[in-house]
């Protein structure tokens, strides 16, 4: 099965496919991926994962066609932002 494992910066992104055997989770699809390599700085391990924009645990097996997203922490609540950009 292919599935694609997906990592951003706000300057840089990286989008990857990979093949994997039936049965096969997020970490296995992260690791085949070596997208680690791409992103030497960052420890993509303590980052969240998830499929298609949805966290999950990394045992989650994953399916043909899914996409491994891994999320980068918020650098400001989204509440707040919006707080900040209406001025209240």
């Amino acid at each position: 099965m292919r599935v694609e494992v997906v990592f951003a910066l706000p300057k840089r992104q990286v989008l990857l496919t990979v093949t994997l055997s039936d049965g096969a989770t997020v970490a296995d699809a992260i690791e085949v991926s070596r997208i680690a390599r791409q992103f030497p700085e960052e420890d993509l391990d303590v980052l969240q994962a998830g499929l298609w924009g949805q966290p999950v645990a990394r045992d989650r097996q994953v399916r043909d066609g899914d996409r491994v997203e891994l999320f980068r922490p918020l650098a400001m609540d989204p509440r707040e932002a919006r707080r900040l950009k209406a001025g209240v």
